[in-house]
């Protein structure tokens, strides 16, 4: 069984590229059906994320055909145009990549752990089309285990590298029941959208926005919920805010450390987490030196970004350690159910000339040929059938070739054919 993947990451191709190429939910059961019947494909997944699109496929025999192809023709594209773009793999390579991706090494952002949850599901895709067999079902349940174990052995995944993940990891040191604290957002920029993006997703939902052009902020409102403010209602409405994230294009602070100090006593000195992510500053630096703030600057949180994702990298040199094993792991289990199939192919045609030589003889008997003729016709008939196809392959090959083969010959048969020599040779000598 050959294992085979291609595709395209942000690693191989700009996103104009991957959104050509991306497949829709509503594309995985059409796709893996026409991948199966126009190749030697006999299992496939295929993984389609917004960083990625790959296809995991086990052939019994070479793909006929460039899988990188057959996407581009699926999608009706030009190949020609694409295919500098992907990436081809086979066995061995295979098998470490889908343990790189599952373990988060190979994603846009090292240590992620949203692409093992889109492989499951892409796997579970494929299960519910029929698209997958014991090969790619194990490499994938080998990569989420391996994954896992990864996870648990390295800090590949315990330190924040972007602005959004590490903002609310940061706000969750204040407040661990994060999802139930207020945040005032001022500010309509991509900084403040992204955050929004991800607080919402990881469960907050009391949100008040605010901005100069107040359409914007409303905007935002709309599509994350809560409510917004006049741009110069912001000072009161910080009395309100747990977490106040700013990033705004303003000159000079557009909120002062006695805005923030008259909120904390408001507050009844409730803590309060201040993240400052414009250049020049949106808030008065000595803010920062209140009871009961929490002021991060733009500088601080890059500060922590960077030795996280130098952390980061050194777990996952640590991990690509541990990839390596598990990939043996996984390619053992192969090369032992391909010799399980060769053991088993090679008793049925055992059995299948036992039996046809069997049948001929009691054929003979019917005749009335005597049973000393009949057992001897066996035992020659079966000795040469079982041994005709090894025999006409030794003699076939070259010299070179047979050598190569003499030596597993011997082990597979149990035979010392040096042994052999020596006694025939003093046979000749006598």
């Amino acid at each position: 069984m050959s294992l085979v993947s291609t595709g395209i990451s942000h690693h191989s191709a700009p996103l104009s590229v991957r959104e050509s190429v991306a497949l829709g939910a509503d594309e995985f059961s059409p796709a893996l059906s026409d991948l199966l019947a126009r190749t030697s494909v006999d299992e496939a997944v295929v993984l389609s994320t917004c960083n990625r699109t790959e296809i995991y496929a086990a052939a019994n025999t070479p793909a006929d055909v460039d899988l990188a192809e057959w996407l581009c023709d699926f999608r009706g594209l030009d190949y020609s145009c694409y295919s500098d773009y992907f990436y081809r793999l086979s066995d061995r390579e295979t098998v470490v990549h889908s343990l790189r991706v599952a373990a988060g090494l190979d994603s846009l952002v090292v240590g992620e752990s949203q692409i093992l949850g889109q492989m499951k599901q892409a796997l579970e895709n494929a299960r519910r089309f029929d698209g997958v067999g014991p090969v790619i079902t194990r490499l994938f349940e080998h990569s989420f285990s391996a994954a896992k174990y990864i996870r648990t052995a390295t800090d590949i995944g315990a330190n924040p590298v972007s602005v959004a993940y590490t903002s609310a990891q940061l706000a969750g040191h204040v407040f661990p029941d994060l999802a139930a604290q207020r945040v005032l957002l001022v500010g309509a920029g991509d900084n403040i959208e992204l955050i929004a993006r991800y607080l919402a997703d990881i469960g907050l939902t009391d949100f008040t926005f605010a901005n100069r052009n107040r359409e914007r902020a409303e905007a935002l409102t709309e599509r994350f919920g809560g409510q917004t403010v006049d741009f110069e209602a912001v000072d009161q409405a910080v009395t309100e805010a747990d977490l106040l994230i700013s990033s705004t294009a303003a000159s000079d602070p557009i909120i002062g450390a006695d805005t923030i100090e008259s909120a904390i006593h408001a507050r009844q000195n409730k803590p309060i987490f201040v993240l400052d992510l414009a250049v020049p500053r949106d808030i008065d630096p000595a803010a920062g030196a209140l009871d009961h703030v929490h002021l991060w600057s733009i500088d601080d949180l890059q500060e922590v970004i960077d030795d996280n994702y130098q952390a980061r990298q050194d777990a996952a040199q640590a991990a690509d350690a541990m990839i390596r094993d598990r990939a043996e792991q996984y390619l053992e289990w192969v090369d032992s159910r391909q010799a399980t199939d060769t053991i088993r192919a090679l008793r049925e045609n055992a059995h299948q000339t036992r039996d046809d030589v069997i049948a001929r003889a009691k054929r003979r008997l019917a005749r009335g040929e005597s049973p000393e003729a009949v057992i001897d016709y066996l035992g020659n008939t079966l000795t040469n059938r079982l041994i005709h196809a090894p025999t006409v392959a030794l003699r076939k090959a070259s010299d070179h070739d047979r050598q190569r083969l003499l030596r597993p010959a011997e082990e597979l048969f149990d035979i010392d054919a040096g042994a052999n020599r020596a006694t025939r040779g003093n046979s000749a000598g006598r």
